[in-house]
Formats: structure tokens, sequence, C-alpha cells
């Protein structure tokens, strides 16, 4: 039986690329490529006959599992709901570890992202808080308590 080898990436459709990639990038994500995808293969792949995306794919310092952004030039975008909360069906979050929440909170509200709810602990293992960031996509920020 095949098996998965790896989690390669999560993809993500934005309005505003660059907005998008600022804010994943100031989070301490590294572009790793941007390019214009088009033809056959992707035609195929995603099912929409004669489209046109440029995309940007982000990796953490580490290599780890990318994320990767895309936005639509043919056909235009359809916009989902930027208000969706975690009980909508669907993807509803992308989770990241870091090493100090209160200030990356702090730095994310500074540039207009705010808490879905509020910070929450899990017992003294995880401090966990949901931002709403470009688009409505809502970032889990996860830091293990010590």
């Amino acid at each position: 039986m095949s098996r998965i080898r790896r989690f390669d990436h999560v993809g993500i459709t934005v309005a505003d690329l660059d907005a998008a990639t600022a804010f994943f990038v100031g989070l301490g994500l590294e572009v790793e490529g941007r390019m214009f995808m088009e033809g056959e293969f992707v035609d195929t792949v995603i099912g929409i006959p004669k489209s046109r995306s440029e995309i940007v794919m982000l990796r953490p310092p580490d290599g780890g599992t990318g994320l990767e952004l895309s936005s639509f030039i043919q056909p235009n975008h359809e916009p989902g709901s930027p208000d969706a909360m975690s009980n909508e069906l669907g993807l509803r979050n992308v989770c990241f570890e870091v090493d100090n929440l209160q200030g990356v909170v702090d730095r994310l509200a500074a540039d207009g992202y705010g808490l879905v709810g509020g910070i929450g602990q899990y017992e003294d293992i995880w401090r966990q808080a949901y931002v709403r960031g470009p688009d409505g996509i809502i970032v889990a920020l996860a830091q293990r308590i010590d």
C-alpha cells in the first residue's frame, strides 16, 4: 500500500498576494519562490480551464511544511466569508508555534490584525490564540509553556 511520504504544504487563495505575503513573512516565514501558474498542467489539476494565478511559496526557517499563497488573475477569485468561525466547514486555521505569544499578538494588533477570541491556556502546557489575518485567514499561534 502506498503511503504519504511527508506533509509538503497548505495552499490558501488570497485576494492581495503582497499583503498576505507580508503578513506571513512578518510571522517569520521565508519566501521560497514566487511565480505565475498557468497552462494545461494546472488547468487539469485544479479543474478550471484557462486559469492563471500567481503563487508565493513560504517555508519556516527550518525548512518544514510550506504555505502556498495563491491569487487568481483568471478567473477572478471567489470571495469566501472573511468572518468565518471555527465551526464552519472547511479549512479553518493554520497554526504556528511561537516563542513569545503575547509579543506576536501585540505586534499583529499594531498592524491591524485582531484576536478572534482571547489568549487561552491549556493546563501548564500551551498558551494559544487565534488571530484573523488577511482575507479572514485564521492563524493559530501557540506557545509551549516550559
